[in-house]
């Protein structure tokens, strides 16, 4: 898997990062992301999938009103975003691939409280990856690297490729969350 923590350390940018990642990488990536996530998960039950952990550390800026801004994430929960951030970058990847100017945001992200099954978190999965890779398959056959953008100031000017490897990135962050609810979820089952 390609090491992206330089990147929220503030040691590399993206673009640094991304400078020799081809398309065929990002790929490659993609399908080892979403393969370690479904192997993480492996063991789960549909009770693991609305688990409420532990979180001390749980802090939502972005929760909407009326929710509880250190709510613990389910299982369900992180799948849902960790896949909807990923595919937003490669929306935008796409985007910028083609040319053409990145415009607000594009983003949807399933509702977390409806995945509350194992089947459905496979099934986000299957349909994240699938979703990606259509995407990296409509990029130009020569996709304009030049073409960036700066949806912040915090990450700098990012161009298809790095946009792409922002929303796997963010994905990656989310792994140790996932090992940690499967392994409070199976101590809670009494499973070891």
């Amino acid at each position: 898997m390609i090491d992206l923590s330089p990147v929220f350390r503030r040691e590399k940018t993206l673009a640094e990062i991304g400078a020799p990642i081809t398309k065929q990488d990002l790929i490659a990536f993609t399908n080892e992301i979403l393969d370690t996530q479904r192997a993480i998960i492996a063991e789960a039950t549909d009770a693991d999938v609305v688990f409420v952990p532990v979180d001390p550390q749980a802090n939502d800026a972005n929760a909407a009103p009326g929710t509880e801004v250190q709510q613990a994430w389910t299982l369900g929960h992180v799948v849902v975003h960790a896949t909807a951030g990923s595919e937003e970058g490669a929306a935008t990847a796409l985007t910028l691939a083609r040319s053409v100017q990145v415009e607000g945001r594009s983003r949807y992200e399933t509702p977390w409280e409806r995945v509350t099954s194992v089947a459905q978190v496979v099934q986000r999965y299957e349909e994240s990856r699938k979703m990606r890779l259509a995407m990296l398959d409509a990029w130009p056959e020569q996709p304009d690297l030049a073409n960036s953008y700066t949806p912040t100031e915090v990450f700098g000017p990012m161009n298809a490729v790095a946009r792409f490897l922002l929303g796997l990135a963010h994905e990656q962050s989310h792994l140790e969350q996932l090992r940690e609810i499967m392994r409070q979820a199976k101590q809670a089952r009494g499973a070891n």
